[in-house]
């Protein structure tokens, strides 16, 4: 299950039972600084999907130094782990949601329109730019 963690959103992302390709999920709304993380809706996505490990993106400044971003996604990684006991690695996202920007223009979605795919589609870069780098194929 792929995740990219904001301070307001978290875009899901799952793949296919290979492990191939990457499916766009939701977007959970969260206040990371009230403390609502959206692990109520994740838990039910997990009872579903049954993921075998998150994959949260990791925002890394250009230069690969970490940040107060990256940092808050560690964070949540680990009580994602403290809570569900599902294995969590992290992806590189530079770029991601420019890139998912880029997609969502290219497709004609109306700008007003791309807050509510921005960040599902950025969760389902990180996933699949994480599956195309422990690919078994």
């Amino acid at each position: 299950m792929g995740l990219d963690v904001g301070s307001k959103t978290v875009g899901v992302a799952v793949s296919d039972p290979l492990g191939i390709t990457a499916q766009p999920i939701e977007t959970i709304k969260i206040d990371e600084e009230a403390g609502e993380l959206g692990f109520d809706r994740l838990e039910e996505l997990i009872k579903l999907h049954k993921p075998v490990k998150f994959v949260l993106g990791l925002p890394k400044h250009m230069n690969n130094d970490e940040g107060i971003r990256a940092e808050a996604s560690r964070n949540y990684g680990a009580k994602l782990f403290d809570k569900f006991g599902v294995p969590v690695e992290f992806q590189d996202e530079r770029l991601t949601t420019a890139q998912a920007e880029k997609v969502l223009i290219a497709g004609g979605t109306r700008r007003e329109n791309r807050k509510k795919y921005i960040d599902k589609l950025a969760a389902v870069l990180i996933l699949q730019n994480y599956l195309d780098a422990h690919s078994a194929f």
